[in-house]
C-alpha cells in the first residue's frame, strides 16, 4: 500500500499535468471571487480531481481546500489541505511559475508536503523529522555565503503595498506563495515574506521550510497549526516571514515594517 507521501506525490504529479491540459501561453481567461482573488476554471478542475482521489484513497479523513472546502468542522482524523492551484494569477498570464500544493496534519501539524510545479518538473516533498526533497534529492536552506552580491528576498505584491521594506537583499516577486517558501527550502532565496496567504499556500510549504533546516514563522504571531476545529479558514490570512536561518528571519522581521 502507499504511503501518504507517496499518494500525495503521486496526485500534485498528476493533477500538475491536468492543469497542463488548460494551460497556455497567451493565457487564460478569469474571474473575481468575493475576496477579490483570481479564480479560473482550472483551479475548479483541478480540486476536483484531487478531493476525489483523497475521498477513495482516505474516505475517513477531514479535507480543507481553497476552492471546495475552505471550512471544517470537527477534526476527528487526520486533515488534508490543498491548493490546487497557486499562483492563478502567473497561470492565467501564461507565466510557468504555478503549482499545486498538497499537505496531510497530523495532531493539528503538518506531517507531509508535497509541492509540484508542471512548467518546471520541480516536485518538492518533506515528511516530518526526514528532510526536504527537491526531485529525490535532499535540499538545505542556505544563508547568504560571504562575497556572493546576488543574494535575494522574495516577496508578494502586496508586501510593498502595505510595508516598508528596507531588507538589503535583491527582491524578486515570483507570484507565488508556495514557490517563495520552496525557493527559500532549496537555498535559492535567504528570506522570503508572504503578507496575505491563507493556509492552503503554506500548509506545505511550512513543513518543506522546517524540513530543510530553514526558518518560519507568522509576523503577526498569529498561529495557522494547530488546526482549528470549526473553521472557515477564508476568514484568516496568515503573514509568512521564511529564512535560511532563525537570526535571518529575526533581523528581517525588524526590516519589515507596516505602512501608517
Amino acid at each position: 500500500m502507499d504511503s501518504p507521501l507517496t499518494f500525495a506525490a503521486q496526485l500534485a504529479f498528476d493533477t500538475g499535468k491536468h492543469l497542463l491540459e488548460y494551460f497556455t501561453p497567451n493565457g487564460t481567461f478569469t474571474s473575481l471571487k468575493e475576496d477579490y482573488s483570481v479564480v479560473t476554471e482550472a483551479d475548479l478542475s483541478a480540486d476536483q480531481l484531487i478531493a476525489q482521489a483523497i475521498q477513495r484513497k482516505y474516505p475517513t479523513e477531514n479535507l480543507i481546500s481553497e476552492e471546495l472546502q475552505p471550512t471544517i468542522g470537527e477534526i476527528d482524523a487526520a486533515v488534508w489541505v490543498v491548493d490546487p492551484l497557486d499562483g492563478t494569477t502567473n497561470f492565467s498570464l501564461g507565466m510557468p511559475i504555478w503549482g499545486v500544493s498538497i499537505a496531510r496534519i497530523v495532531d493539528g501539524w503538518p506531517s507531509i508536503g508535497v509541492v509540484y510545479f508542471p512548467m518546471l518538473d520541480e516536485l518538492f516533498t518533506a515528511q516530518r523529522s526526514s528532510g526536504a526533497f527537491l526531485n529525490g534529492e535532499q535540499i538545505h536552506a542556505q544563508p547568504p555565503i560571504p562575497g556572493q552580491p546576488t543574494s535575494f528576498f522574495s516577496c508578494c505584491t502586496r508586501t510593498h503595498q502595505q510595508y516598508d521594506v528596507s531588507i538589503r537583499y535583491k527582491t524578486r516577486i515570483l507570484g507565488s506563495a508556495c514557490y517563495t517558501l520552496c525557493a527559500v527550502a532549496r537555498g535559492m532565496a535567504v528570506v522570503g515574506f508572504e503578507a496575505t496567504p491563507k493556509i492552503w499556500d503554506i500548509a506545505a510549504g511550512w513543513l518543506i521550510v522546517n524540513e530543510s533546516g530553514g526558518a518560519i514563522e507568522t509576523y503577526d504571531h498569529s498561529h495557522p497549526f494547530p488546526l482549528r476545529a470549526n473553521y472557515d479558514y477564508r476568514l484568516t490570512s496568515f503573514p509568512i516571514l521564511s529564512g535560511a536561518t532563525s537570526e535571518l528571519v529575526s533581523n528581517s522581521r525588524k526590516q519589515i515594517k507596516p505602512r501608517q
